[in-house]
C-alpha cells in the first residue's frame, strides 16, 4: 500500500495509511502512517464496533495534517478490546437533526 501512496502523493494528493505491521511500514516508508498494535486483519478495529472504527478514522485524518516529515509514523494509543469510544461525530449530528 505504501508504494501506491507514494504514487498518489506524486500526483499531489495527500494520503494516510493505517498500519498494523510496523516493521513492514518502516521498510516501505509510505508518506504518512498511523500505527495500531492490533491483530492482523483488523486495521480499523473490532468487527461491528462502529465507535472504535470511527475513532481510528478520525485520528488517521488528524494525522494527515499532523505528520510533516515524509515517512512519519504516529502510534495511536488505542488498546484492543479494552476501551470505550464516544459515538462518532456524524451520528451525534444526525441525532440532533431529527
Amino acid at each position: 500500500m505504501g508504494l501506491i501512496q507514494r504514487a498518489i502523493e506524486a500526483a499531489g494528493i495527500p494520503t494516510i495509511g493505517i498500519s498494523i505491521g510496523r516493521s513492514y511500514t518502516e521498510k516501505v516508508k509510505p508518506p504518512r502512517t498511523v500505527y495500531l498494535k492490533w491483530p492482523f486483519g483488523h486495521p480499523l478495529g473490532e468487527p461491528f464496533n462502529i465507535n472504535q472504527q470511527a475513532a481510528v478514522l478520525e485520528k488517521a485524518v488528524d494525522a494527515l495534517y499532523a505528520i510533516k516529515t515524509p515517512g512519519g509514523i504516529i502510534d495511536l494509543p488505542f488498546r484492543w478490546r479494552r476501551e470505550t469510544y464516544p459515538e462518532p461525530f456524524w451520528m451525534r449530528m444526525k441525532a440532533l437533526a431529527n
